[in-house]
C-alpha cells in the first residue's frame, strides 16, 4: 500500500514532463532532414548559344559586354543594376545618337569600367567589380558579334557566369526571333520577364499599326524613295544607305536599293541619279562629317543637285540609328515621321515629334527626343534645304 504514493508521484511528473513537450511542439521547428531554403537561390538558363548557364536570383549587381547589351538592359528596366560599364558609356560624345545614353548616361557614367566597347573585356577589372552576372551580346553578322567561345572563356577566366545572345534585328524573321529571345532570356535572368513580352508585344503593335494604315497601296501609288548618309560605325556620306531600310518596309514606299542585300551598302553615285527617287530622306548623322556630309554633297555636286528630290524641295532629315548597335526606338521613330511625309492623309492622327517622345518613353523611360534633335542642328522630322 505504500508504494502506491510513489507510483502516483512518478505518473503525475510524467505526465507533466508529456504537457512540457507537448507545449514546446507549438513553439520550435520539427527537427527534418537539412534544407537548402538557407542558400543563395539560383536559376537555371540555357542562353543565345545552347550554353547551360546557372545565376543566382535576385540578380542585383551585372554588368553588359558588348555593343547594343546594355540597352536591351535599359529597354527592360535594369538599369540601376548595372555595376561597371565599358569603355564607350565613359566616353564623353561631340554627338550623342543613343537615346538610353541620353537618359541615363550621367549614371553610366560614373561607373567602374570593365574594357573595351564592342565586347573587348578585362577579366580582371570584371573580377574587381564583382558582378553576380556578366551578360554579353554582340552585332549579328559583324565581327565584333559574340559567340559561345568567347562566352566560355570569359566565364572561365572571371568564375562568373556568362550569359551570351546575339543581338539580332527586325531586319528579317530569323534576327527578330534572336532579339525577341535575347530579351526574353535577359528578362528572365533579371526577374523581368514580364517587361520583355509588354516590350516585344509593344514592338508589335507598331509594326501591324503601321502595316494597317499603309498594307492596302496599291504597288502603282507607293512612292519611290532613298535613304542615305546612312551611319554605320560612324557617320557617312550620301552613298550610304540600307537596302532594307525597316521604315520603307514598314510602310510599303518602294525603296530604289532595294534588291542590293539586306545589310548596309555603298552604292555608286551614278546609279542614285539614275534612280532619281521621288523622295530622299537624310540620316542626320552625316552632319558630323565636313561640309555637312550628304547635305553638302546634295548641294554642292552638280549631278545630284540635278535629283527631282533636290530641285522639288522632297528632302528630308531622319534620326541616325546605327550608334553602337540598332537604336529601334529612333528606327520606330523614323518610320511614323517617314510615313508622315509619303502618305499624309494615312497619317492626319500622327505628330512625328509626339509619337517619338511616346516611343523614347516606353522604351528608355524618358522623352529625348528634343535632346536628340538639337545635336544634329533640328534637321530631323524636317525639310532639309538644299
Amino acid at each position: 500500500m505504500k508504494k502506491f504514493p510513489l507510483i502516483l508521484s512518478l505518473a503525475l511528473l510524467l505526465c507533466a514532463m508529456l504537457a512540457i513537450a507537448g507545449c514546446m511542439s507549438n513553439s520550435a521547428p520539427e527537427t527534418k532532414a537539412p534544407s537548402t531554403s538557407g542558400k543563395a537561390a539560383t536559376l537555371n538558363l540555357k542562353d543565345g548559344f545552347g550554353r547551360d548557364v546557372t545565376v543566382p536570383v535576385p540578380l542585383e549587381r551585372v554588368v553588359c559586354s558588348g555593343s547594343g547589351c546594355l540597352r536591351y538592359l535599359v529597354y527592360l528596366g535594369g538599369q540601376d543594376l548595372v555595376v561597371g560599364v565599358d569603355s564607350i558609356e565613359k566616353k564623353d560624345q561631340a554627338i550623342e545618337g543613343r537615346p538610353y545614353a541620353l537618359a541615363w548616361g550621367a549614371q553610366f557614367k560614373s561607373l567602374p569600367l570593365i574594357g573595351e566597347f564592342r565586347g573587348k573585356d578585362d577579366p580582371e577589372k570584371i573580377i574587381g567589380i564583382g558582378p553576380q552576372v556578366v551578360l554579353k551580346t554582340g552585332t549579328t553578322g559583324q565581327p565584333s558579334a559574340t559567340n559561345a567561345g568567347e562566352a566560355d572563356k570569359l566565364q572561365e577566366k572571371t568564375g562568373i557566369p556568362v550569359v551570351a545572345f546575339p543581338y539580332g534585328s527586325l531586319r528579317n524573321d530569323a534576327e527578330k526571333a534572336e532579339m525577341y529571345g535575347g530579351l526574353r532570356l535577359m528578362g528572365q535572368a533579371i526577374g523581368k520577364q514580364d517587361r520583355a513580352e509588354d516590350l516585344i508585344a509593344y514592338i508589335e503593335a507598331m509594326i501591324a499599326d503601321l502595316e494597317k494604315r499603309t498594307g492596302d497601296i496599291p504597288e502603282a501609288e507607293q512612292k519611290r524613295v532613298y535613304v542615305g548618309g546612312v551611319s554605320l560605325s560612324g557617320a557617312h556620306g550620301i552613298i550610304s544607305t540600307e537596302p532594307a531600310y525597316p521604315p520603307f518596309l514598314w510602310v510599303h514606299a518602294k525603296n530604289v536599293a532595294a534588291g542590293l542585300g539586306t545589310e548596309h551598302a555603298d552604292i555608286a553615285r551614278e546609279a542614285l541619279v539614275d534612280w532619281d527617287p521621288e523622295y530622299l530622306f537624310i540620316d542626320v548623322g552625316t552632319l558630323q562629317m565636313d561640309n555637312q556630309g550628304a547635305v553638302g554633297e546634295l548641294k554642292d555636286d552638280p549631278a545630284l543637285k540635278g535629283l527631282s528630290a533636290v530641285k522639288e524641295g522632297r528632302v528630308y532629315g531622319v534620326l541616325p540609328y546605327n550608334f553602337y548597335n540598332t537604336n529601334y526606338e529612333s528606327v520606330f521613330a523614323d518610320a511614323y515621321f517617314v510615313g508622315k511625309v509619303l502618305y499624309p492623309d494615312r497619317f492626319a492622327d500622327i505628330d512625328p515629334v509626339q509619337k517619338a517622345d511616346e516611343i523614347y518613353t516606353f522604351f528608355v523611360g524618358k522623352p529625348v527626343f528634343s535632346q536628340m534633335n538639337s545635336q544634329y542642328g533640328g534637321f530631323a522630322f524636317s525639310q532639309i534645304p538644299v
